[in-house]
């Protein structure tokens, strides 16, 4: 089974727009800086009970920079992944094309899955792929060619 996280999805629909109005490139990749805009206390990570923890990842802004363009995602859910995700950073990644549908990035080790949710992704949106241990922005999630 294919699993796809959404670590978060709106305002990733700036990046959608900016993902839009900047051509794709296949053979070069890019490289972009995550971080996180407010700081998550170290209570924020993949303890087995998060039931009694109070929401501190929900809200978080995590800016992504590439070059003079900066992208901010404002994360919308608390579960592991997203808080695997946010212990990591700040990091520096290269970013790639795949498929003419996402821009693509390796981490540096798979995220924490458990209990977490799948996703239906949306052009906009910034998922992680469990299978490879990768995140990545959709651009074009119906892989039709623009004209």
């Amino acid at each position: 089974m294919r699993r796809k996280l959404l670590i978060t999805g709106t305002a990733a629909v700036v990046f959608a727009v900016t993902g839009c109005a900047t051509p794709p490139e296949s053979s070069t990749p890019d490289s972009m800086t995550p971080a996180a805009d407010t700081s998550v206390p170290s209570s924020a990570n993949t303890s087995a009970d998060h039931a009694s923890e109070p929401s501190i990842v929900e809200g978080t802004v995590v800016r992504f920079t590439a070059g003079d363009t900066e992208i901010d995602v404002t994360i919308e859910s608390d579960d592991p992944t997203t808080r695997d995700f946010l212990s990591m950073l700040p990091l520096t990644l290269s970013v790639e094309e795949f498929a003419g549908r996402e821009k693509i990035s390796q981490l540096p080790r798979k995220l924490e899955t458990d209990r977490s949710p799948g996703s239906d992704p949306e052009d906009g949106d910034l998922i992680y792929f469990a299978p490879w241990g990768n995140i990545g922005f959709y651009y074009n999630t119906d892989g039709a060619l623009s004209t």
